[in-house]
């Protein structure tokens, strides 16, 4: 039986991650400063261009109910991979401080909407 409870959870975690990496992302990307930041950390700017399409495209995986199971699987796993290498990113250009932390806060925000993922489909199969 689903609880009302761990829907929250899960639409809660779920929208952070989706304002996060899919609206924000999608309406700055084009930003002076989003710009500045992408070839402070030393990377071209077709980089960000084309990060900013995956992370799109992640989160209408995440967020729209049919599609496969697979697919939300990769869209995830790109998600953890975005914010471990933001975090490597970050140290290895401006060394360790509080703010290269931040996507590891993400990751967890992350993490908790991926486990409520699977408690909702695995009640819902039961």
């Amino acid at each position: 039986m689903i609880k009302k409870k761990d829907k929250i959870i899960y639409w809660v975690a779920t929208s952070i991650i989706a304002l996060f990496e899919g609206v924000m992302p999608a309406l700055t990307s084009q930003s002076e400063m989003a710009k500045e930041g992408i070839t402070h950390l030393g990377y071209p700017l077709y980089f960000g261009n084309a990060l900013v399409i995956f992370k799109v495209l992640g989160v209408l995986a995440i967020l729209i109910p049919n599609v496969s199971k697979r697919i939300k699987e990769w869209a995830y796993a790109g998600f953890a991979f975005d914010f471990i290498f933001a975090f490597i990113s970050h140290a290895a250009v401006d060394g360790i401080n509080g703010e290269t932390f931040f996507p590891f806060f993400v990751f967890a925000i992350l993490a908790v909407s991926y486990i409520w993922h699977h408690k909702l489909t695995n009640k819902q199969q039961s």
